[in-house]
């Protein structure tokens, strides 16, 4: 018989991914203690890179993790896009002078840099969520570990495409510019990461064969080259040259803008942040930095200043249950629009590139110049200080 232990804990942070860290970096820097469960036996530091854009180094910026980050990455001048259906392949460049800092960052090096600045003991791994049930006495969650543990919470936040890395011991030689090349509902890009290694990533819709692969990196890498036949050789040299242990298998997901808009994000005091609340298609590249925004910041600022303001005025009950919905209700009030606004432009962006109808092309043009007449506005968006 497995006898339960009962733990009474504040918050809870379901999952140690990029979100789940960063929304205990900031509670911990607004004096908020938290507790991060993640079921791996480690923190989930492999995988590919990430595209911070000015509004998610903004939001780095707060949490005072930035400039170690920054060290380790290239900031990148312009996008070379080369569209190769038709004809003649057509070459596109963004200039990113104007648009603010960009970088790709191993998403290793992001983990390792949030974990860094928590508190001994924040980081529970090897936690198996088995249950979460709300209390019928308290109306707070309670989870269940699978080796019996049982945790009673007030507050709870839960946490196809491949990517890789190929590393030039003598330098790469790339532009410090990201390079994607689009072909019907293919894309690859490689970005240089610094001045050894580079990540590259393509994008292609699923199919059933994929989900056999997903564990032969082998598998992976010859499919990637099947799909990418004619695409720029330097970018097929890249993907041919990677390390074999490389080459990583995801099943894209994406959330409508609509389910954002109409979506009830949250249960009791149970609520949710990063791609479990916005999953968006790759194609403004916003998934980590809006994941920063509102985990590290938005969520965290709403919690302290509900409960610091009823703490100072001798509220002896600061953290009731009405005051951690109001706190969580302010918090998806704050996000909403704002991520709304992000799966629109990621959803007619990627259904430009998908189509290959030329009348929904222009309608999805027309679209994003009458609801996105600056298309990099959502970069230079200010989540605010922490």
């Amino acid at each position: 018989m497995v006898h339960a232990i009962f733990e009474d804990l504040d918050i809870v942070i379901v999952g140690g991914g990029i979100c789940g860290l960063a929304t205990a970096l900031a509670l911990h820097r607004k004096g908020m203690k938290s507790v991060v469960l993640e079921k791996s036996e480690t923190l989930r530091a492999s995988g590919g890179a990430i595209a911070i854009q000015p509004n998610g180094w903004r939001a780095l910026d707060e949490l005072g993790v930035a400039s170690k980050l920054r060290s380790n990455g290239i900031r990148l001048e312009r996008m070379h896009e080369i569209y190769l259906n038709g004809g003649k392949p057509r070459e596109k460049f963004v200039d990113y002078s104007n648009i603010g800092e960009i970088r790709w960052v191993k998403r290793s090096d992001l983990i390792e840099s949030l974990a860094q600045d928590l508190p001994l003991g924040t980081v529970q791994v090897g936690c198996q969520i088995f249950a979460v049930k709300i209390d019928a006495n308290t109306s707070f969650p309670t989870l269940q570990l699978n080796d019996g543990t049982i945790i009673r919470a007030k507050k709870l936040h839960p946490s196809s495409g491949v990517r890789g890395f190929t590393y030039f011991p003598n330098g790469h030689g790339f532009a410090p510019e990201l390079l994607r090349t689009i072909r019907d509902k293919t894309m690859a890009g490689v970005a240089p990461v610094n001045d050894n290694l580079l990540f590259w990533f393509v994008n292609h819709q699923y199919n059933y064969q994929d989900s056999k692969m997903v564990e032969d990196p082998k598998m992976i890498k010859q499919m990637v080259l099947e799909t990418i036949k004619g695409f720029p050789q330097k970018t097929i040299d890249v993907i041919q040259n990677c390390d074999i242990s490389s080459p990583s298998f995801n099943r894209l997901r994406y959330r409508a803008p609509w389910d954002i808009l109409l979506g009830q994000y949250r249960r009791g005091t149970v609520t949710v942040a990063g791609d479990s609340m916005h999953a968006m298609t790759p194609f403004i590249g916003q998934g980590g930095s809006a994941s920063i925004e509102d985990a590290g910041l938005s969520l965290a600022r709403c919690m302290a200043r509900k409960f610091q303001a009823n703490y100072n005025n001798d509220h002896k009950d600061f953290k009731s249950k009405k005051m951690i919905e109001e706190a969580i209700d302010e918090y998806v009030n704050e996000r909403r629009m704002r991520l709304v606004k992000l799966a629109l432009q990621s959803y007619l962006s990627g259904t430009l590139v998908d189509t290959p109808y030329m009348l929904v092309k222009l309608i999805m043009l027309v679209l994003l110049s009458a609801f996105f007449r600056d298309k990099y506005a959502h970069v230079r968006y200010n989540c605010g200080n922490l």
